[in-house]
């Protein structure tokens, strides 16, 4: 029996759930990534389906990033191969913007990109059901749009392609794997029939997450007790000495993963190679990625500085582009701290009065569970906060320089999430699915 949780058992609950998409929805897929939460998924849903809805085919969306582990590669061919008989097999391989964090001149890099097939970390898998520039059916996808927006309008594509009819997309998520992801699914507002786990898209079209509730011990457990074929990269990141919460199955390149990218030289050198003649900086960050030149350590302020020219002057040395991008992260900080407030304990209050900082409260923060008071910072943002030891969620300019030498594109360091709503995405609503959006959501 898998663990339970006060008398409450996970496998039990999935079954349940799964049963409630197989009633609700008339077209299901899982988005598979190749890690051991979507691959279990996956399987526990064939199972589900063989067993109760036979005649009822579901699709398997996976969307390669190219750059990649073999021994990952070698799963997803297995996994294919074994089950494409039995599905509705999609493997996209369409150029797309993603994220890099290791680079202070390059904010993205494009995976299959058809302008470097020479430069490609792996060749175009060769299958009749991978999906390419060369034989694209999808009618919602942009060239080069954002990896996101991409997972995304494949589920609407779905749905168009498959009678127009209320379509779900099946997440390997679960709570457990972070704060984020356990407030999203705490604080739903948005769900379905009351389902936390479900939430919606765009017009009939949801995704769920039916493993939302899972711990870490579940999946495993559930791997050994069905025999279910996994990635065995985890092994080997077993025997690197990995911590569970490091074992990612991700782009080698976002934010994530430039920690631990020095491991692909120790697990697949073949692949490290052109990894390094892919995307600028990743030798440097495998290098220097847990040292203060890419701001793992405490960061030594230079000589005649302070913070905040310390921050101007990087600025100053970026591209346009990514300088225009820090600069509006920085001024929506600066202005919300001064209008809005952040919502503070009231020790971490107290601590910053009596170090004589200048700040007043403004009324209770919507933001959090515990009715924290909204503190706003009163004339110039602090130049650093080293005096508080209480949170370091509070701005200054030592943040922002941070964000900066992190290669931080996102912010994420000084609390923004990841965001789409970024010109690239405004205008690909605004021009060619204009047309889409207005039979979608007039329907």
């Amino acid at each position: 029996m898998i663990r339970q949780y006060y008398a409450y058992n996970v496998y039990e609950a999935l079954q349940q759930r799964l049963r409630f998409i197989f009633e609700e929805f008339d077209n299901i897929y899982v988005s598979f990534s190749g890690g051991k939460d979507s691959g279990l998924l996956l399987n526990l849903t064939l199972d589900f389906q063989q067993k109760y809805y036979p005649d009822k085919k579901i699709g398997v969306f996976h969307q390669d990033f190219e750059a990649q582990y073999t021994v990952t590669s070698e799963f997803i061919e297995r996994t294919f191969q074994r089950i494409e008989n039995e599905v509705e097999p999609y493997w996209v391989c369409l150029p797309m913007a993603t994220r890099t964090a290791l680079s202070s001149y390059q904010m993205y890099w494009y995976p299959w990109d058809d302008t470097k097939k020479a430069s490609w970390v792996r060749p175009m898998p060769q299958h009749k059901f991978v999906i390419n520039l060369e034989n694209n059916p999808m009618t919602t996808y942009r060239y080069r749009m954002h990896q996101e927006d991409l997972a995304r309008q494949f589920s609407r594509w779905y749905r168009l392609s498959h009678g127009e009819k209320k379509t779900v997309c099946l997440l390997g998520i679960r709570a457990e794997e972070s704060l984020q992801r356990y407030s999203g699914f705490l604080n739903k507002k948005y769900g379905y029939k009351g389902a936390c786990w479900v939430s919606t898209m765009f017009k009939d079209v949801w995704c769920a997450s039916p493993l939302y509730d899972w711990s870490l011990a579940d999946v495993w457990h559930a791997n050994f007790l069905f025999g279910y074929d996994y990635n065995h990269l985890y092994d080997l990141f077993y025997m690197a000495g990995l911590k569970p919460s490091q074992m990612r199955v991700a782009s080698p390149f976002n934010d994530y993963s430039k920690d631990s990218l020095n491991l692909y030289r120790v697990i697949d050198p073949e692949i490290w190679t052109k990894l390094v003649g892919r995307v600028q900086g990743a030798n440097f960050a495998s290098i220097y990625g847990r040292s203060k030149a890419m701001g793992y350590r405490n960061i030594t302020l230079p000589q005649g500085h302070t913070w905040e020219s310390y921050t101007r002057f990087l600025l100053d040395t970026l591209p346009l582009r990514l300088q225009s991008n820090y600069v509006q992260k920085f001024q929506t900080s600066i202005a919300f701290w001064h209008r809005t407030g952040g919502g503070l304990d009231e020790r971490v209050i107290r601590e910053l009065e009596e170090h004589g900082y200048n700040i007043r409260r403004n009324g209770i923060s919507s933001y959090t569970r515990s009715r924290k008071s909204r503190v706003v910072f009163i004339g110039k943002i602090p130049d650093h906060t080293d005096d508080i030891r209480s949170t370091k969620d509070i701005p200054s300019w030592k943040r922002m320089c941070y964000c900066i030498l992190k290669n931080d594109h996102n912010c994420r360091f000084m609390g923004f999430g990841i965001s789409r709503e970024q010109q690239r995405h405004i205008d690909a609503l605004m021009d060619k699915y204009s047309k889409i959006e207005e039979t979608d959501y007039d329907a």
